[in-house]
């Protein structure tokens, strides 16, 4: 028996790891471009995925091969998405803060709401409803651009899109994900999460170097060349998706996705020791909603 708070606590692991790798791609965006930086978590997170996977099979004395059509179209969705979401936040975060970057992309638990509902047919309950727009009021009182950025007119709002934009590709990477879990129908579903994430990593890692070797060879060298900052950050990104599939596992996309908005206070705590970025009053406010949204879901 699954005890019933375990998906919550998979989900605030995996907030708090993938802060740090947010983080530590975007000290990388400066050596090794857009790319290269979304490039680092897949290609040197797969190695820490294939390495859990087999501690265990072993141990569990369980293989599957994920040869489903559906299993592999979903995980294949997944993975794609993921990507181009990846992208997006880390061009964000050229023109904005690190925090604000954060709160653009949080916008996705509407959005994974929606297409939970239209692909998966699980429709969130009242309460969770309720917390799910709270919360992402929180987020959006958070990204609201200051008055003085209004004079800037069309270029104030180019982050902001496409900090929202990366959010429904997180949305749609989120639901590829928990769908092509299930459709491995495991007994186990650690055997069946850490078999999804090894196969989109490795879809992933294969689709990226293909494209950096084919024309932009020189950052593909170079990220081999970064490798101390590149392996910590894929150590990272692998250990938050771990428990990110973890979660998808047991919990609807929704609900983990809306408890995730925690990240924003992780965030912050990033922000203000790393990137020395001070936060507003409004910003507070904000991060409070979010609380409250988070509250309303675990009692939901």
């Amino acid at each position: 028996m699954i005890p019933t708070y375990l998906w919550a606590v998979f989900t605030v692991t995996a907030s708090g790891a993938q802060t740090l790798r947010n983080a530590m791609q975007r000290e990388l965006i400066t050596s090794l471009g857009t790319v290269g930086a979304t490039h680092v978590r897949f290609l040197f997170g797969l190695p820490v995925a294939v390495v859990f996977l087999g501690l265990v099979q072993y141990s569990t004395a369980t293989v599957i091969v994920p040869k489903d059509p559906a299993a592999l179209s979903w995980i294949l969705l997944g993975a794609l998405t993921q990507i181009i979401a990846t992208a997006l936040m880390l061009a964000t975060m050229k023109a904005r803060s690190f925090v604000v970057t954060i709160a653009y992309t949080k916008t996705e638990p509407v959005q994974v709401a929606l297409f939970a509902t239209l692909f998966l047919g699980e429709r969130p309950t009242g309460l969770v409803l309720m917390a799910i727009l709270i919360a992402t009021l929180g987020v959006m009182l958070i990204s609201w651009p200051k008055s003085s950025q209004f004079t800037d007119g069309v270029s104030a709002w180019q982050p902001a899109c496409l900090g929202i934009v990366a959010g429904g590709f997180f949305a749609l990477s989120a639901i590829g994900f928990r769908a092509g879990i299930l459709a491995l129908h495991s007994p186990s579903f650690v055997i069946a999460a850490s078999t999804s994430l090894v196969t989109g990593l490795a879809i992933q890692t294969l689709l990226l170097s293909l494209y950096l070797i084919a024309f932009d060879r020189k950052t593909f060298i170079a990220i081999f060349r970064s490798w101390r900052p590149s392996l910590l950050a894929g150590f990272m990104g692998a250990f938050a998706s771990q428990f990110w599939f973890l979660a998808f596992a047991i919990a609807n996309a929704a609900s983990v996705r809306t408890l995730a908005l925690i990240e924003m206070i992780f965030a912050q705590l990033i922000s203000r020791r790393a990137f020395a970025q001070t936060t507003s009053k409004r910003e507070f406010a904000g991060m409070a909603l979010i609380i409250v949204g988070v509250v309303l879901l675990l009692n939901g």
